[in-house]
């Protein structure tokens, strides 16, 4: 259980830190990833995805963390969601044309390691 806990608590860390960053300023991630946002579209787009979602999968981490009922729902969200990501951004990566930086990979580390803990502390309990 201390190992859940510990991914669930270093997720809703991550996840709510860099959501609200994200919700206040969306040109922050947008600059991380090599994105433009070209209209009010765009910039609502990027500060929904990276800022809200992000935000509220680290509030759900937390709830999780702090009420045992939602434990395994917590533990189930970051290896089905996060193993997704990680899998696209892979995917992604190998089909990319032009040439990465060093976010795509840390990301993607994160994420891999983030989804594989999860699922191993959830498939304990």
């Amino acid at each position: 259980m201390m190992l859940g806990k510990t991914v669930l608590g270093v997720s809703a860390l991550v996840f709510i830190a860099y959501g609200l960053v994200s919700l206040v300023s969306p040109a922050i991630p947008a600059g991380f990833a090599g994105l433009e946002m070209g209209n009010g579209d765009a910039f609502a787009e990027v500060g929904a995805m990276y800022g809200g979602l992000q935000t509220g999968i680290g509030g759900f981490c937390l709830l999780a963390l702090i009420k045992p009922d939602f434990y395994r729902g917590g533990l189930a969200l970051l290896t089905i969601g996060i193993g997704a990501m990680t899998m696209a951004r892979l995917v992604s990566l190998l089909m990319a044309t032009d040439a990465v930086s060093a976010y795509s990979y840390g990301a993607l580390g994160y994420e891999c390691a983030t989804a594989v803990l999860a699922a191993v502390a959830w498939a304990k309990k």
